[in-house]
C-alpha cells in the first residue's frame, strides 16, 4: 500500500499527468452518458441536413447522410475505449499466465516457450488480425479478442523476467520447502510482486490497442455500419476532407487528444514506479 501512495503522490505533483487523467475521466463520462442526452440517434438519417458545418445545432457537423457527427463521434469514442479496455485486459490475463509459467517452470520449458515467442514476433500482427477477422467474422468480441491475442507478447517477457528474479527470493524458498504448489507460490507470493511493471506496461497496452482498432476500422475490417468507431469516422471523413474538412477534423481531434492523454499518463505512471524518481 505504501508503495502506491507514494506513486499517488508523485503523480499529483505531475500536472501534466493531473490534465491527461482528468481529461480520460471526463472523457469517459462524456463517451457513456453523452449520447442520451444528445436528441439525435447516432444512425439517424436526415437527407434533408447532409454535410452540415459545425453549428449549435450541429456541434461537429453532418455526414453525408445527414447523421450528426457529434453523437457518432461519443458513440465511437465508446466503442474505442471500450476495444482498447477488453482488448488490453485480454492480452495482461494471456501475457501474466505465459509469462509466470515460462520464468517460474525455467530450463527447457522457459527456452522452448520463449522461442514460441520469438516465433510470433516475426509475423507480421495486423496481417494475421486481418486473417483472422476475414476468415471467421468482423464481430465486436471477434476483434476484442484478436487484438488482445496479437498483444501479449511484450507482456509475457516483461512477467518472464520479473518470475525469474523473484523466484530466487527467500520466502519463496521457504513456500516451496513447506509443500506449497507451484500455482499457490506464483499467484500467492511472485505475482504480487511483479505486477508493478507490468501494470506501468498495460496502461500503454490501451492506446496502441485503440491504434491497432482504428487502423483496421479505417480499411473496413473492424467495427461495421451502422455502428461507428474513430477509425471509421476516420475513413468516413477522408474522403471528402477537401470539400468538409469538419468531417475529419472533429473526431479526429477527439481522438489525438485521448491517445495523447493515455501515452502522458502511461508515461507519468513508469516514472512514478521508478525508485530512482522517488
Amino acid at each position: 500500500m505504501q508503495l502506491w501512495k507514494d506513486v499517488l503522490k508523485t503523480l499529483k505533483h505531475n500536472r501534466l499527468v493531473v490534465v491527461a487523467a482528468s481529461f480520460l475521466a471526463l472523457m469517459s463520462v462524456i463517451v457513456t452518458v453523452g449520447p442520451m442526452f444528445v436528441s439525435y440517434s447516432f444512425d439517424e438519417i436526415n437527407l434533408d441536413a447532409t454535410n452540415e458545418p459545425p453549428s449549435l445545432k450541429h456541434w461537429f457537423g453532418t455526414d453525408p447522410l445527414g447523421r450528426d457527427i457529434f453523437v457518432r463521434t461519443l458513440i465511437g469514442g465508446r466503442i474505442s475505449l471500450m476495444v482498447g479496455l477488453i482488448a488490453t485486459a485480454v492480452s495482461f490475463i494471456i501475457g501474466v499466465t505465459y509469462g509466470a509459467i515460462s520464468g517460474y517452470l525455467g530450463g527447457h520449458v522457459d527456452e522452448l516457450m520463449m522461442r514460441f515467442v520469438d516465433l510470433l514476433y516475426s509475423l507480421p500482427h495486423l496481417f494475421l488480425v486481418i486473417c483472422f477477422l476475414a476468415f471467421f467474422s468482423k464481430d465486436l468480441l471477434i476483434l476484442f479478442v484478436a487484438l488482445g491475442a496479437i498483444s501479449w507478447l511484450t507482456m509475457a517477457r516483461i512477467v518472464r523476467g520479473q518470475v525469474l528474479s523473484i523466484k530466487q527470493q527467500e520466502y519463496v524458498e521457504a513456500a516451496r520447502a513447506c509443500g506449497t504448489s507451484s500455482a499457490k507460490i506464483i499467484v500467492r507470493h511472485i505475482l504480487p510482486n511483479a505486477l508493478v511493471p507490468v501494470i506501468a506496461y498495460t496502461t500503454l497496452t490501451v492506446p496502441s490497442a485503440i491504434l491497432s482498432e482504428a487502423f483496421l476500422s479505417f480499411l473496413g475490417l473492424g467495427v461495421q455500419p451502422p455502428l461507428a468507431s474513430w477509425g471509421t469516422l476516420l475513413s468516413d471523413g477522408i474522403i471528402s476532407i477537401s470539400v468538409y474538412p469538419w468531417q475529419l477534423i472533429c473526431p479526429a481531434a477527439m481522438m489525438t487528444a485521448t491517445l495523447f492523454s493515455l501515452n502522458v499518463l502511461g508515461d507519468g505512471l513508469i516514472e512514478a514506479l521508478n525508485p530512482r524518481k522517488r
